[in-house]
C-alpha cells in the first residue's frame, strides 16, 4: 500500500504553478500510527512509547506559535471515520482544514526552520495523509 507523508518534487512544483492568489486552505487528512514510530527523530520521542495520536498532538502543540506567527490558523479539526461516499476500505482518523493568507505565507511558514525542528513529531505519528490545497471558486 503506497502512502504518504511528504510532498514530492513535482507535486511541490505543480501547487507553485497553479498561482493560487488569495487565502488558500489545506485539507489535511490523517491517519495515525498505532504507536508512533520515532525511529527517523529519536531526539524527539518522549521517554515511554505513546499512541500515533498523541505523538501529533506534540506536533501541533510545536506547530501551532509558528503557523500563528506566519498568519496562519485552523479553521477546523475533527475526528474522521468512514465515508458515506467513497471507497469503504478507506477510513481517515481526522480532518483539519487550516488557512493561510497566501501561498507565499504558506510555504515560508512550511520552511520555517524552527517549525522544521518538530516536524518528526508529525512523521512519527502518521501511518498515512492527504493535503489538498484548496482555493476560493464560484459555484
Amino acid at each position: 500500500m503506497q502512502t504518504y507523508l511528504e510532498p514530492t518534487q513535482e507535486s511541490g512544483r505543480a501547487f507553485f504553478m497553479r498561482g493560487i492568489t488569495g487565502r488558500v486552505v489545506m485539507l489535511n487528512l490523517l491517519r495515525y500510527r498505532v504507536i508512533a514510530d520515532y525511529s527517523a527523530a529519536p531526539q524527539l520521542a518522549p521517554a515511554k512509547p505513546v499512541t500515533g495520536e498523541a505523538a501529533y498532538r506534540l506536533y501541533m502543540e510545536h506547530t501551532m506559535p509558528y503557523l500563528e506567527q506566519s498568519g496562519g490558523r485552523v479553521l477546523f479539526f475533527g475526528r474522521g471515520g468512514g465515508f458515506l461516499v467513497g471507497p469503504e476500505s478507506e477510513c481517515w482518523d481526522a480532518a483539519m482544514l487550516v488557512e493561510q493568507a497566501s501561498t507565499a505565507a504558506f510555504l515560508a511558514f512550511a520552511s520555517n526552520a524552527e517549525y522544521l525542528t518538530g516536524i518528526g513529531h508529525r512523521t512519527a505519528a502518521l501511518e498515512d495523509s492527504r493535503l489538498l490545497p484548496l482555493r476560493e471558486g464560484a459555484w
